[in-house]
């Protein structure tokens, strides 16, 4: 089994890299070849963590067999200098069904998270949007930074997030990593005025997106709320969108942004248009008119994480790369 560290898969799996396989992963999640239970999330009352699971089994030609990720939330995590989530990334040999590799999984969603975000983007998005707001400035803010320039012009970028501090160091690695000017702003609503792209990566409770922030248009990929008890968006901005789910299932059970306006009777369960894999296999209509708010919700599905865990193996072992283990 190959032991693969967080630096090797940033390396070896870049967002570039990702876009195709994580198409083609919500190609076969839409197309039935893919075999997943929801997630299951354990919250033990004698601790401030999770723990999330999300197994599954993808069919198909290449990138396919069993896999598994595994992540621990700690909420202390970031006060201490490591990550929010930290948890590893597991597939097995498709012939025999031994451990294949194991690898980092924080880096492994950073990458897939931002490349389905970027599909979406491509499949949905006008053309020429490339006014980007940006809420939230952490690793999901930084890796979607560089995933939406691989898919749309983008001339603008504002950002904003609950720390000032946080929004100036995120300008100035922008500036040094990707020579892109960032402007910090002081609220949500400022960072929204006029953006016809939209990426939200917090880890918010509370709506930060109003319907009248939303700028005819618009399409927003809201991704930081992945919880039932989270929301990013108000209930009648998600009413007054178009919605796209990466899972119909995960969006029903696990999203609190659709939940609140499932709940307040605003929509309904068909408000959910299309999953994102049938919009690119071409059995449902994305973006329909240049006037129409398109939102995609990603609640970030098992079967990225087995391709993408794949894709991450099969490189390492053609490098020479990650560390060999021997189970007994």
């Amino acid at each position: 089994m190959l032991l693969i560290d967080r630096a090797t898969v940033r390396e070896l799996y870049p967002v570039e890299r990702a876009l195709p396989v994580i198409a083609e992963a919500m190609r076969r999640y839409s197309g039935g070849q893919v075999d997943q239970p929801l997630r299951t999330i354990l919250r033990p009352e004698k601790d401030t963590g999770l723990l999330g699971t999300m197994p599954g089994f993808v069919a198909g030609e290449d990138l396919a067999g069993y896999g598994l990720k595994a992540m621990v939330l700690k909420p202390e995590n970031p006060a201490r200098g490591l990550d929010l989530h930290i948890g590893v990334v597991l597939v097995y040999d498709p012939g025999t069904g031994a451990p294949l590799a194991m690898m980092d999984a924080g880096a492994v969603t950073a990458v897939r998270t931002a490349a389905a975000s970027a599909v979406a983007t491509q499949a949905l998005a006008r053309p020429d949007a490339g006014d980007l707001a940006m809420l939230g400035s952490g690793v999901q803010a930084r890796s979607h930074l560089e995933a939406m320039r691989l898919v749309r012009p983008v001339r603008r970028v504002r950002v904003w997030s609950r720390t000032p501090e946080h929004a100036d160091a995120y300008r100035d690695w922008a500036a040094r990593e990707l020579d892109l000017e960032v402007e910090p702003v002081a609220t949500p609503a400022l960072a929204l005025a006029g953006a016809d792209l939209v990426c939200t990566t917090t880890a918010s409770k509370e709506p930060l997106v109003d319907a009248g922030d939303l700028a005819p248009g618009v399409h927003v990929n809201a991704v930081g709320a992945s919880f039932l008890d989270h929301r990013e968006l108000s209930s009648r901005a998600v009413a007054a969108a178009s919605f796209f789910a990466d899972s119909r299932a995960s969006a029903l059970a696990e999203s609190g942004d659709l939940r609140g306006p499932l709940t307040e009777g605003l929509v309904g369960p068909e408000h959910i248009r299309a999953e994102l894999g049938e919009v690119l296999l071409g059995k449902e209509p994305g973006r329909r008119s240049d006037e129409e708010i398109t939102l995609f919700k990603s609640l970030g599905l098992g079967v990225q994480d087995i391709m993408s865990g794949f894709a991450v193996a099969e490189e390492a072992a053609a490098r020479g790369r990650g560390q060999t283990f021997e189970l007994g």
